[in-house]
């Protein structure tokens, strides 16, 4: 599965405020008998949407073949393991909010402007996609295996990464004695700020928008 799948929705290209932020869950299961080589990825959609149930408890493989009215059997000749399925749908956060991050860097000159709209694109595609908003704050991975969460570190590692780049380029020019070290610290907060809000949303069963008074947060963590 790649982000480029018609079925599964990505945040916006370009993400200029937080009430962009409306957009639908994955689309799941529209066929009931899909044509070769889509079965993989009807499971992937299953997976997500059983996952954007409010409280849902762990999904195990006996629910999920009974959501697609198949065998256990049917789903391990598409996937080795329950965890290759979760990493299916961690590689699509990937390609999605990364490819935009790269976007971002080719189309934003500010660096400062280039963080906010990171932090709003990424709020956004978790906004978009409730049951992948809980794998990536990890609430869908407690009981799976443990490669899985250490995939989620990692991908937030890197959006921390990229927040530090941009923010030590805005503290050189600002004239900061301590680019590197104001960077550090600054993106550190950012990148909480994103793990709790969304966090907040996977808790309260998808009440609590990640984009909630977003704006006014962002001009508080990243002044222009």
């Amino acid at each position: 599965m790649t982000a480029n799948d018609d079925s599964l929705h990505a945040a916006d290209p370009v993400v200029e405020d937080a009430g962009d932020a409306q957009g639908k869950p994955l689309d799941v299961g529209a066929r009931k008998r899909p044509k070769p080589g889509e079965r993989r990825v009807q499971i992937l959609e299953a997976l997500a949407s059983m996952l954007e149930q409010p409280g849902a408890e762990r999904v195990t493989t006996a629910a999920l073949a009974a959501r697609l009215g198949v065998s256990e059997a049917a789903l391990y000749r598409h996937f080795a393991s329950k965890a290759q399925m979760f990493e299916g749908l961690i590689e699509f956060i990937e390609q999605s909010v990364f490819s935009l991050v790269n976007q971002l860097s080719e189309r934003e000159p500010d660096a400062v402007a280039r963080c906010r709209k990171l932090v709003t694109l990424l709020l956004q595609f978790g906004e978009r996609n409730p049951g992948m908003a809980r794998v990536m704050v990890g609430d869908a991975l407690v009981f799976e295996n443990d490669r899985l969460q250490q995939r989620m570190n990692l991908f937030f590692d890197k959006i921390e990464a990229s927040l530090r780049q941009d923010l030590r380029e805005a503290a050189a020019q600002a004239g900061s004695v301590a680019p590197t070290v104001d960077a550090q610290a600054s993106a550190s907060v950012v990148c909480a700020f994103c793990v709790g809000r969304l966090q907040r949303f996977a808790r309260s069963g998808f009440k609590r928008l990640p984009s909630e008074s977003l704006e006014h947060s962002l001009a508080v963590l990243l002044p222009h």
